[in-house]
């Protein structure tokens, strides 16, 4: 088919306001070649076989040659029957008329046919989908390569075709830019607070990027990858979708989208487990409201409390609390009348950090922040574990931060909760930083470091921070 057939974006204009937005034309090269890709044509046998699978039709042929199948099939485009291999008895072969040739695939069956990842209903599914994509691939390989080239997303620059309107809203809520620096502090005589007031310090953002939660989608109906514009081929599996933010895209498209996912409330079901970044994102806060109301809470009627963070509330009410966040968001109520006892929201507040899937202080950065620990110098312990800040997250920074200045306040009140620094580390540690590998062994023997990076993020909280 000639390139001329294709949709061009030439004519779509796109405007910087989201009350012009005009969707642009979706490429129809693609979807005219699924139209023309050969139909299934089931070549049945004529006799019954008594070995025949009950998850099998009158396709199958039972234990014939290949030579044979290639007879039954020659000159018929997209016929197909199934065959039991003479070499491996017990194992079916599907056999495929496309292109002139016969293709020879292994079939499996598990409650759904299968020759790849792709898994199907039937055996006619699952040929329908192979005539799509080898018509397709064979057809357009040049123009399959070079799809991603000039991709609609960058013209357009927003996480999803269809919400301009949402970014543009969530867009104002966003704070400026600020400068991390060290301020010194007479209390602390550490030479890295001295030397580090004097060198630039990198940026930390809280206009949050986050990366796509992509999986592999069935749609419905014709659909368009909103990166490229083209048809997202085949019966089944198509491309994959965004589960925070709806985006649609091929599988190889998903991979040059920009980290700039910003999630639906609609499709975030939870609080508690929740990716911390997707979660402040959607809410479009500086941290996630858990760790917000909690410590306000706290911060109200708890500071004073003997074993504050090291006393545990009852489990039960913790899970009610949990629950209240998962279902009301910030209209939760955890006042004093709803839990008495602050070790309960303190509780649930520790949870919440240890349920993260990525934990504040991230998998990558663990090893570096455990290394930072072992170093025997003061200074350099310090100035390993700003560099490690320096690299997390702006939500994780950000939340982290937050969190160090509430427990330093804490501290401040050891005449009477009895919890300093060297405490509420060993509290902490396991809670904001797991190794990548959940080994108990591991885990075990860096407890020592874990708390002593929280120990020293908290007494050197507003030098690190």
């Amino acid at each position: 088919m000639a390139a001329s057939s294709n949709s061009s974006l030439s004519g779509s204009s796109v405007s910087s306001d989201p009350d012009d937005y005009q969707p642009p034309i979706w490429k129809s090269y693609l979807y005219q070649l699924q139209q023309e890709a050969p139909r299934p044509k089931r070549i049945t046998c004529p006799q019954e076989m008594e070995s025949r699978p009950k998850y099998y039709g009158r396709e199958f042929h039972g234990m014939i040659s290949r030579e044979y199948a290639d007879e039954l099939l020659v000159g018929k485009e997209g016929a197909y029957l199934i065959r039991e291999s003479q070499r491996q008895p017990g194992t079916h072969t599907l056999a495929l008329s496309f292109g002139h040739q016969t293709l020879n695939y292994r079939l499996f069956y598990d409650g759904k046919h299968f020759v790849g990842e792709k898994r199907f209903e039937s055996v006619h599914d699952l040929v329908t989908d192979a005539l799509i994509t080898l018509y397709i691939e064979t057809k357009a390989a040049e123009y399959i390569a070079k799809m991603t080239t000039n991709p609609i997303y960058e013209h357009l620059g927003c996480t999803s075709l269809l919400k301009d309107k949402m970014v543009h809203r969530l867009s104002r809520g966003r704070t400026e830019p600020r400068r991390v620096t060290f301020q010194s502090d007479d209390r602390i005589s550490s030479p890295v607070v001295r030397r580090s007031a004097l060198k630039d310090t990198p940026e930390k953002l809280s206009s949050y990027e986050k990366i796509h939660n992509f999986k592999v989608h069935t749609f419905r109906g014709p659909h368009w990858c909103e990166y490229c514009a083209n048809f997202m081929w085949g019966l089944i599996a198509q491309g994959v979708r965004c589960s925070d933010c709806g985006l649609n895209v091929h599988k190889q498209c998903s991979k040059l989208v920009p980290s700039d996912c910003q999630p639906d409330l609609r499709r975030i079901k939870k609080v508690y487990s929740c990716d911390l970044t997707t979660l402040v994102k959607a809410h479009n806060t500086t941290r996630p409201m858990v760790v917000d109301m909690c410590i306000r809470e706290i911060e109200l009627r708890g500071m004073k409390s003997e074993g504050l963070y090291r006393v545990s509330g009852f489990s039960e009410h913790i899970e009610d609390v949990r629950l209240a966040f998962d279902r009301d968001g910030e209209k939760a109520d955890i006042s004093g009348s709803a839990y008495a006892d602050i070790n309960i929201i303190a509780g649930a507040l520790k949870l919440y950090l240890r349920d993260l899937p990525i934990p504040v202080i991230t998998f990558d950065l663990y090893s570096k922040f455990i290394q930072a620990a072992k170093l025997p110098n003061a200074e350099s312990r310090l100035e390993a574990i700003h560099e490690g800040l320096l690299q997390l997250p702006p939500a994780h920074y950000e939340t982290l931060r937050y969190l160090m200045a509430h427990l330093k306040r804490v501290t401040t009140f050891e005449k009477y909760n009895l919890m300093n620094a060297e405490n509420l580390g060993i509290v902490f540690g396991p809670t904001l930083m797991q190794p990548p590998e959940q080994n108990a062994l591991t885990t075990l023997n860096d407890m020592r470091q874990q708390k002593l990076v929280v120990q020293l993020m908290i007494e050197h909280e507003d030098v690190l921070f």
